[in-house]
């Protein structure tokens, strides 16, 4: 009966394409644990330390823990939403100076119901083809038609709007700030020129730059001072902030939309009310005294050659990517192969995620190791 996936098994592991999921001891703040070894923590988007950071997590219980049940057992559209949903939604919405706001349950939530109900009957979406698999899989449930630009690349954006955008009724321009796998910034200011021109709708998701980037640690849009041009911003609570969950903030007509035409949303049990609150919690106590270590993190990158946080080592082949990953465990750090079809067939890479809590000094040994 299993046979056809035991084949498509082997063929993973013979392409070196196979995965597993790894079994830590424990992790504590910019270290991970396994086979009781302990390894540097190069593959977490625990940007800012908090997720593993005893202390905080012992503050929030300690002073607004014990309001909130750690379960919300229906969706919110039936009797899964209670005020402290409502009053983070229009904290959110206040602090990006916009109409409204909406919770997910998760980034991938987020971007498979915005991207699978925008796009309605006649509409249209352009994609950076190198978007996360979210939005891919959105766009491919949609009613609508999508087309997919050369990466970051704005006349290959332009040709497409010139040569399709009349033939559509709306039409979306969907792209990262900060891409996940390459950790290039995207040219927002370039891309709100060809919305304006082509009259598009903009959705960006900021999932890695929210929490680093930008004064308030409102992500990409805000350090550019472009906040306002933004039609729909996507941003997430499982990475910087240390939590779990999603935001999207923007116009209301949109989100009154999503609330009534997003499957993801309709159909999923909300998050838990206290998940909702040390969200809020950490955004409102702690996010603001975290901008020296954000400036400092930003200059590592930038000693290491990054333009971000996100640094890819480009390896291309599969085998050899999964032997220096063997060869950098063996030294201390933990890394990750990305392999297709996370990343373009030849480009498998390992991809060093940088943390504030990660020194020059840490890095020595892996930089003589890559070279």
């Amino acid at each position: 009966m299993y046979e056809t996936y035991a084949n498509i098994l082997r063929s993973l592991e013979e392409y070196s394409h196979f995965r597993a999921i790894k079994n830590f001891s424990k992790k504590d703040e910019k270290y991970v644990y396994f086979d009781e070894k302990r390894l540097l923590n190069l593959s977490s988007n625990n940007y800012l330390g908090i997720a593993d950071n005893r202390r905080i997590t012992e503050e929030f219980m300690k002073t607004v823990g014990g309001k909130y049940s750690f379960g919300s057992a229906s969706a919110r559209l039936l009797t899964g939403t209670l005020p402290v949903y409502r009053e983070f939604e229009e904290f959110l919405a206040r602090l990006y100076q916009k109409e409204s706001a909406l919770l997910f349950n998760s980034g991938y939530h987020a971007n498979v119901g915005i991207a699978s109900s925008i796009a309605q009957k006649g509409d249209v979406i352009f994609s950076d083809k190198l978007n996360h698999a979210s939005i891919i899989d959105g766009m491919q449930l949609s009613n609508g038609t999508f087309f997919r630009y050369l990466h970051n690349d704005m006349q290959s954006l332009e040709a497409l709007l010139e040569r399709e955008r009349n033939n559509y009724n709306n039409a979306i321009i969907i792209t990262e700030t900060i891409f996940s796998m390459d950790g290039d910034i995207a040219d927002l200011k370039r891309i709100i020129e060809l919305k304006k021109k082509y009259n598009c709708i903009l959705v960006t998701d900021e999932a890695h730059a929210f929490g680093v980037f930008g004064e308030n640690g409102l992500g990409v849009a805000e350090s550019l001072n472009v906040l306002n041009d933004i039609d729909l911003l996507i941003g997430t609570f499982g990475k910087a902030i240390g939590s779990m969950g999603a935001f999207v903030v923007g116009n209301k007509i949109l989100i009154d939309f999503l609330i009534n035409k997003s499957r993801s949303f309709i159909f999923s049990t909300a998050l838990p009310p206290i998940n909702v609150a040390f969200s809020k919690w950490i955004i409102e106590n702690k996010l603001p005294a975290t901008l020296d270590k954000r400036h400092a993190l930003l200059n590592l990158t930038k000693k290491l050659g990054g333009t971000s946080h996100i640094i890819p080592i480009i390896i291309g082949d599969n085998k050899k990517t999964i032997e220096m990953c063997d060869i950098l465990y063996q030294n201390g750090y933990f890394t990750l192969p990305i392999r297709p079809p996370t990343v373009p067939q030849g480009t498998s890479r390992i991809r060093i995620s940088l943390t504030t809590e990660i020194n020059e000094k840490d890095l020595e040994k892996l930089c003589s190791i890559i070279g």
